[in-house]
């Protein structure tokens, strides 16, 4: 449902405020009593128009007592809300949308939505660090018998999405409370998963030559395309409010596997190998939060300081450039291709 009921309660003596307030953002509203001076408003919202109105509600009404807003999600409107260029809500001082960022932009839930869905997802608890511990052993496991399917149920659990998603947010954003949050999040959740696969490289035998497992000790220039590919399709789903465990198949295809690679190979006394492994962590990273930042900017999520989101962007950027040559001067080599891993391997076993 591409339209959201926003519910705003404010002070009677605010009413002639808000009511100047509602209508540049919704075109049905309905106003009730409540106990203790207040008066609620409900709003029928499009999914476009959200955004602005809370910025709005929130710009005059913060630090105001019994002020309260909040956004429930709607299954059905009748009559449907509809909208044409020629109905559309103008923003005072603001130039209409062109038809390019009508499109980008309709499907998209609000940032404090964002902010909503992110929140659990980058605080350390038991249960997240137990799921990354638990994923990695699966991830892992499914490499080393070659079983393509519990490989894929690892990428389900996709316990490190939301410190993903939190750091692509927060880049964009300008939220720094937040990256710091999650990326400390992701940094343990990446090390637990590493030494959960150290943990069944020291415990099983291993056969370096499974495919599945080699695979993640090979960088080629069709990863960087994976990697960018889930991270803009993660961020495409996140910001529509999809189902989590769809943006983690997206997401943890890319994170997870080549952790728990790099664990295994290194308890198996494999050390170059997991060091592919784990460069191939490393790309994948730096991809996925490039096409998440592009991403949702392609979509409109405003920026506090373009200055600084921008040159977080330019950072990826530019360690993308740097791990892409290097890939390319293994590659040109021949250190990056099946041959040489394949015989190192051998000669090790």
């Amino acid at each position: 449902m591409t339209a959201r009921l926003v519910v705003a309660i404010v002070p009677d003596t605010q009413v002639d405020r808000i009511e100047q307030i509602l209508p540049r953002h919704c075109r049905r509203y309905w106003r009730e009593a409540v106990p203790g001076g207040l008066e609620k408003y409900s709003c029928l919202v499009q999914l476009r128009y959200t955004e602005r109105l809370l910025q709005d509600l929130e710009a005059a009404f913060t630090g105001t007592e019994g002020f309260t807003a909040y956004v429930g999600l709607l299954e059905a409107i009748v009559p449907p809300l509809e909208e044409t260029p020629e109905t559309e809500l103008a923003e005072a001082g603001v130039p209409p949308p062109t038809r390019l960022e009508r499109f980008f932009t309709r499907d998209r839930v609000s940032t404090d939505e964002l902010y909503d869905d992110i929140e659990e997802s980058v605080h350390l608890k038991p249960s997240y660090l137990l799921t990354v511990i638990l994923s990695s052993v699966i991830a892992g496991l499914g490499m080393r018998s070659g079983q393509v399917a519990v490989v894929i149920g690892a990428m389900i659990i996709a316990p490190l999405l939301g410190p993903t998603m939190g750091i692509a947010l927060a880049a964009t954003v300008g939220n720094r409370a937040l990256g710091q949050r999650a990326a400390l999040v992701l940094a343990i959740g990446s090390i637990l998963a590493i030494l959960a696969g150290i943990g069944i490289g020291l415990s099983v035998a291993i056969d370096p030559l499974t495919p599945e497992l080699r695979n993640r000790t090979m960088v080629q220039p069709g990863d960087i395309a994976l990697a960018l590919a889930c991270g803009g399709a993660g961020v495409l789903a996140f910001s529509r409010a999809a189902s989590l465990t769809l943006v983690g198949v997206m997401i943890a295809v890319a994170l997870v596997p080549p952790l728990a690679a790099c664990g295994i190979y290194l308890g198996a006394g494999y050390p170059a190998a997991s060091a592919n492994a784990l460069f191939l962590f490393a790309i994948n990273l730096v991809c996925v939060n490039v096409a998440g930042i592009a991403t949702f900017l392609l979509q409109g999520l405003p920026p506090k300081n373009w200055r600084m989101t921008g040159g977080i962007l330019a950072m990826w950027l530019f360690l993308l450039f740097l791990l892409a040559s290097l890939m390319a001067g293994r590659l040109l080599f021949g250190l990056g291709s099946v041959e040489p891993i394949a015989r190192s391997l051998i000669e090790k076993v």
